[in-house]
């Protein structure tokens, strides 16, 4: 159950874990499965873990004054999921994250994620590209929203996730996409067309 998150470190850092420090890695996380449609985290609590997804699909969303739900984060295997701000400032949340297919997951707490970046190189460096990955992720999605069009935003995302073409529905891509379904019919028909 550990060697994709293994497997996912070694990877992703310029030093093999040690059969010690692959062991103290396996002793801080805890295995979790989610049912489809089952919350991770819901508005108003508290981040206590995070987690790398094993096995299954996951949406991380907020939903505004009128009910309407508008998602931030789609998560598959090999991706990490939770509310950051939330985690490491043990403050409520803003954000409900749900299973959209039955999922597995590892999870680890903040306190076992701290213990690990002290003891463990590759954990730390992990943690520092990750960082890196995110903030530029976020970079890019801002920098989509506010000047793409929608074609180009469905292309981009395409281009970058096609993976989450047969995972998720038209709906949850729109709405990740921050268009409306209709708007993702049109753009996609367009897409075929060129």
């Amino acid at each position: 159950m550990f060697e994709p998150l293994l497997k996912y470190i070694n990877n992703y850092t310029s030093t093999t874990l040690s059969e010690s420090e692959s062991e103290l890695i396996k002793s801080a996380f805890t295995l979790k499965k989610i049912k489809r449609k089952q919350y991770f985290l819901q508005a108003g609590d508290v981040c206590r873990y995070f987690g790398f997804i094993l096995k299954g699909a996951m949406r991380q969303y907020l939903v505004d004054d009128k009910g309407v739900e508008h998602i931030v984060h789609l998560s598959i295997e090999n991706w990490w999921v939770g509310d950051r701000e939330s985690w490491v400032m043990l403050t409520p949340s803003n954000y409900y994250i749900d299973a959209w297919e039955d999922t597995e997951l590892l999870l680890i707490t903040r306190a076992d994620t701290l213990k690990l970046v002290q003891q463990i190189p590759a954990f730390s460096e992990l943690l520092r590209l990750l960082d890196e990955r995110n903030n530029i992720a976020t970079q890019r999605r801002i920098a989509s929203s506010i000047s793409y069009t929608a074609e180009k935003r469905y292309i981009d995302f395409i281009n970058s996730h096609p993976d989450f073409l047969q995972r998720f529905p038209q709906h949850v891509i729109a709405s990740y996409l921050g268009i409306t379904k209709e708007t993702l019919s049109r753009v996609r028909k367009q897409a075929m067309q060129k």
